[in-house]
């Protein structure tokens, strides 16, 4: 799943249209925001959202794990109950941003449990990036900080790798900075370093931020998770080449430390499964 993009170019042109720069103007239409959970939107590029109200925002998971330790922990007696929660402090954030409802579209996979879907998951993408004419695809980095993170990189790269075989076009991935583990403890709202991952940072005005922290608050349920998420910067990339069948961040895996249920020989297994699946090449 090789792609060689012009990555200055490509970040400049991003840019533009986050930052209301683009010659032409836009609503964001050329943007498709592809995450794993509700509230990643926030977290990755919510302050710059207000701006995009013709993009589209995928979410892959439902945001209720099946196993109902989260739900009833949050006071909820079904996983049905909580994903509803989920979807409706979602919709309060996307309005906070002015964006109608219409924004989402969710997959609706279990949360914890992208990566046992990743052909699925892969071939869903191709079909909703092959239906929308779309620049630019905004997803996760591939870094090992939330296995559903990673699931959702996946899909993405492989479901541009699947449109370029077939002789279509594909957007650029470019990458929105989460969370990972880092050589001195957890990285925040910023990348681990990546060579030739060269990085934008897009500061936020009082007003953005103010709105960006109105959007957290409104994921009620997310409070203690997103407690950290302070940053008055939001930071892309042009998504370099990864190998999937290998784990991430040389290993060093943010996941591990937390009760998600996925060993990392399990994505592995997983990664090579969707892969020959797929019909993928090995970078």
């Amino acid at each position: 799943m090789q792609h060689a993009p012009d990555r200055s170019g490509t970040l400049a042109e991003f840019a533009a249209l986050l930052t209301g720069a683009a010659p032409h103007g836009s609503d964001g239409a050329e943007i498709m925001i592809v995450v794993a959970h509700p509230d990643d939107e926030t977290i990755g590029i919510g302050g710059h959202l207000a701006g995009l109200r013709g993009s589209r925002i995928v979410h892959v998971t439902d945001g209720a794990p099946r196993d109902l330790d989260d739900a009833r922990a949050y006071g909820f007696e079904t996983w049905q109950d909580y994903a509803e929660a989920r979807h409706r402090e979602l919709e309060t954030a996307l309005a906070a941003a002015e964006l109608p409802s219409t924004t989402m579209i969710s997959l609706g996979y279990p949360d914890k449990q992208a990566a046992g879907n990743l052909g699925a998951l892969a071939r869903e993408l191709t079909g909703l990036l092959a239906d929308r004419d779309v620049s630019f695809v905004c997803t996760h980095p591939y870094e090992g900080g939330h296995p559903d993170h990673d699931a959702t990189a996946f899909a993405v790269h492989a479901a541009c790798h699947l449109l370029r075989r077939d002789g279509r076009p594909a957007p650029a991935i470019v990458e929105m900075a989460f969370y990972c583990a880092g050589p001195e403890g957890a990285v925040l709202q910023d990348f681990n370093s990546v060579p030739g991952g060269e990085c934008i940072e897009l500061h936020l005005t009082e007003a953005a931020f103010e709105r960006k922290q109105c959007m957290l608050a409104c994921h009620r349920t997310q409070q203690r998770t997103l407690a950290p998420f302070t940053a008055r910067v939001e930071r892309f990339r042009v998504a370099p080449t990864y190998d999937f069948l290998a784990l991430p961040n040389n290993g060093k895996l943010y996941y591990e430390a937390l009760p998600l249920g996925l060993e990392p020989a399990v994505w592995l297994h997983a990664a090579a499964a969707a892969h020959e699946e797929l019909g993928l090449g090995r970078p």
